[in-house]
């Protein structure tokens, strides 16, 4: 009896010493957070950055390329001249090439980097949309796990009270022994619930300060908003006029967009970049035959001789890309219907649920829990009715609570469902 009242008077004690140090942390705060400090989003826009910078690369015009080649000539003198002094001269040549690009690859290089740089744009947008569902799971998953502190809280009372008023009759022989052993094995149960819950807040606080940026002082952590109310009468959505406008699939779409513009720039690989080149040549000095210097200007061109390969292996690997891209547009297609299925779904289940807990089961739970009370100090019931009813009403808190939970998870995930970019993802 002694320890069952000390473990009681601790979890209360553990209780009241979690509220006061808890860090108050309403939902807006949070996304203010998640959107400064998310390690997801910040990795997502570095993402978006380098494909701007690729943008950069993919429009830039080839480099012309300066050449200087000098050749030793010592034996161009007739005989009798020694090659070995010092004042023989070199032929040199100094010139300058440019590449000329054609079959418009740099325009195709350009509309594939365009094309990425949308869909990484575009792909942040989906990470933000997925990790503001994960931050609301998180935060509502800590307004439960408090929750049900609370409800362990009062159920903690509700045992200590009566374990104390069942010590004095048991002193006068009022109860027998085993009804203060079915209470002792209730208040037991409760120990083990504390201990699990407690488990479960360190958790959803851990989830949590990972999606805001804040795992030093996860501990720490409170939810101070409470359940959200029911959204009556949520309207049916037109899925197909959200479809096409949501981030995933605005992204894969661009992802397409830019696998078509490498295919298109693999088959321009045939045709032939030309390279012009001009030059300067001074020909060696030679006192015997030629006793002035000797200045030539010269130009040429060069292109490839598809003599041997004709990118036969790039080509193809770019019409496997563009086949990947087009499936992945159809697959993204597909499972963005099934998630805003699914969310409804589940929104609809959810707020039902919630509905019924609200209307009828808490009350009648508790109508139950108070007459077995009452009851019971007249001695009408014993403790086994007693135990009935109380644990009856401390489950269905529970499932209550669980309920509005899911309900709030259910109503950011259906929201974020029909989240959509500012454009059809062709911008």
């Amino acid at each position: 009896m002694k320890q069952s009242l000390v473990f009681l008077t601790f979890t209360l004690g553990a209780v009241a010493a979690y509220s006061a140090q808890a860090r108050d942390l309403t939902l807006a705060e949070a996304e203010r957070l998640f959107a400064e400090r998310n390690r997801e989003l910040l990795q997502a826009q570095r993402a978006v950055e380098g494909a701007e910078a690729d943008r950069l690369s993919a429009g830039a015009r080839p480099n012309p390329n300066l050449y200087f080649n000098a050749t030793q000539y010592g034996n161009l003198y007739p005989q009798g001249y020694d090659s070995s002094r010092l004042d023989r001269r070199f032929d040199m040549v100094l010139g300058i090439n440019q590449t000329f690009e054609r079959g418009g690859k740099r325009e195709l290089r350009v509309g594939a980097a365009d094309a990425n740089a949308r869909a990484s744009r575009d792909e942040l947008s989906d990470i933000r949309r997925i990790q503001a569902v994960g931050l609301h799971a998180a935060y509502y998953d800590l307004v439960l796990a408090q929750e049900k502190l609370r409800i362990i809280r009062q159920t903690a009372a509700a045992f200590q009270k009566t374990l104390e008023a069942m010590a004095l009759r048991l002193k006068v022989g009022d109860v027998a022994p085993s009804d203060v052993s079915r209470i002792r094995v209730d208040a037991l149960r409760a120990e083990n619930d504390a201990r699990a819950v407690g488990a479960e807040l360190e958790k959803a606080q851990a989830a949590l300060a990972y999606l805001i940026g804040l795992e030093g002082s996860a501990r720490e952590i409170g939810a101070v908003d409470g359940w959200l109310a029911i959204e009556p009468n949520v309207p049916p959505t037109d899925l197909s006029k959200i479809l096409d406008r949501r981030a995933d699939v605005s992204a894969a779409r661009a992802r397409l967009k830019a696998a078509d513009a490498r295919r298109d720039l693999a088959r321009a690989l045939r045709t032939r970049d030309v390279t012009g080149a001009v030059q300067i040549e001074r020909a060696p000095w030679n006192p015997l035959a030629n006793p002035t210097s000797a200045n030539t200007l010269g130009f040429g061109i060069s292109f490839p001789l598809f003599t041997n390969y004709y990118y036969e292996g790039e080509i193809r690997r770019a019409e496997v890309e563009l086949e990947v891209a087009r499936e992945n547009l159809e697959r993204v297609r597909a499972l963005a219907l099934g998630e805003m299925a699914r969310s409804r779904a589940d929104l609809d289940a959810s707020g039902d649920r919630v509905s019924r807990f609200r209307d009828v089961l808490l009350k009648e739970a508790q109508k139950a829990a108070d007459a077995a009370e009452f009851a019971y100090s007249r001695g009408a019931i014993g403790v086994m009715d007693l135990l009935d009813a109380r644990r009856q009403h401390y489950a269905t808190q529970i499932d209550a609570s669980a309920a509005q939970a899911d309900y709030a998870k259910a109503l950011a995930a259906w929201r974020a469902s029909q989240a959509t970019v500012e454009g059809p993802g062709e911008k």
